[in-house]
């Protein structure tokens, strides 16, 4: 096996377990991680202790990759990332992926950004997000400006190639709408279908939100929009986002999460059959017909009963 095109910071091997093995899903197919890979659009909703990972298959379709720290987990997605935007690009002609805000995907960004350059096919990219704060897009909060700054500035991709949410407009629900018609316009959908991301980024925060689909919001009943301005009760603001159906079309869906903080509620999504999605709401993510991923670093999975001692 040649040596990883992501090399894991701190001074980790290149030659390290968490990058090169090759685990088998149960459909007995190969569900990424390693470096020897090989250089439809749209949905109907109708149709619709060490480094090396340990590997949970709660089904065919979804796995749970649990690392030991933080920058092994960012290393084992950035290999994920390298390998499903390669196979997108020769099997499809490009790769779109959706990015997420937050601690976690920013050293995700800066490890790909760092070693990555030579290895992507940076002009077969395009990048969305899938949700933003109700800020402008140089607002310190703003997921965008975490994005470019770690990611997008240091990279060569065309500014054609980046769709940001345009958060700045006053009204969230005029913005909503703008990034629907934008992700349509792109996606050359017709009326009912929801665009088929190659990749969509996740987390969770500590109280089971994802995106911007918060507990008990109004947003976890959206069926038939794409985007949509979400209220957030606790933090009094919208926040602009995409919709369950626009997640669950996804090709690949991949949760980056890391912290005991999230432990609690990682436990109750993945393993309390008796906690409701309107509380969790990362637990409503499935996939109808594509791939999910839990990428974990050994504190947020603390909780788990497969958890590494």
């Amino acid at each position: 096996m040649g040596k990883p095109l992501i090399r894991a910071p701190e001074g980790r091997h290149d030659d390290s377990p968490a990058l090169q093995r090759r685990e088998k899903r149960e459909d007995g197919t190969s569900p990424g991680g390693t470096t020897d890979f090989l250089p439809q659009n749209s949905f109907k909703l109708s149709e619709a202790s060490n480094a090396e990972p340990e590997q949970n298959p709660v089904s065919a379709s979804v796995e749970i990759r649990t690392l030991t720290t933080p920058q092994d987990l960012f290393a084992a997605a950035a290999e994920e990332v390298v390998q499903t935007a390669t196979q997108a690009a020769v099997e499809r002609g490009r790769f779109t992926i959706a990015l997420s805000g937050g601690s976690t995907p920013r050293g995700l960004f800066t490890l790909l950004a760092a070693n990555a350059r030579s290895v992507l096919p940076w002009a077969q990219m395009y990048f969305f997000w899938g949700d933003e704060r109700h800020v402008p897009p140089d607002d310190p909060d703003s997921n965008y400006r975490m994005a470019n700054e770690s990611l997008l500035a240091k990279i060569p991709v065309a500014s054609a190639n980046v769709f940001r949410i345009p958060a700045e407009n006053p009204d969230a629900a005029a913005a909503a709408q703008a990034y629907e018609q934008t992700l349509q316009s792109f996606f050359q959908l017709q009326p009912g279908e929801f665009p088929r991301f190659d990749l969509i980024l996740l987390g969770i925060g500590p109280d089971g939100h994802t995106a911007s689909l918060f507990p008990e919001s109004a947003g976890l009943n959206e069926k038939s929009h794409l985007v949509i301005a979400n209220w957030v009760e606790k933090f009094k603001t919208n926040r602009i986002t995409f919709t369950f159906p626009m997640l669950n079309t996804a090709r690949s869906v991949a949760f980056l999460v890391s912290g005991i903080d999230k432990a609690p509620a990682l436990h109750a999504i993945l393993e309390d059959k008796t906690a409701p999605g309107e509380r969790y709401p990362a637990k409503l993510v499935r996939p109808s017909d594509g791939k999910l991923i839990w990428f974990l670093d050994k504190a947020a999975a603390s909780e788990l009963s497969s958890a590494p001692s």
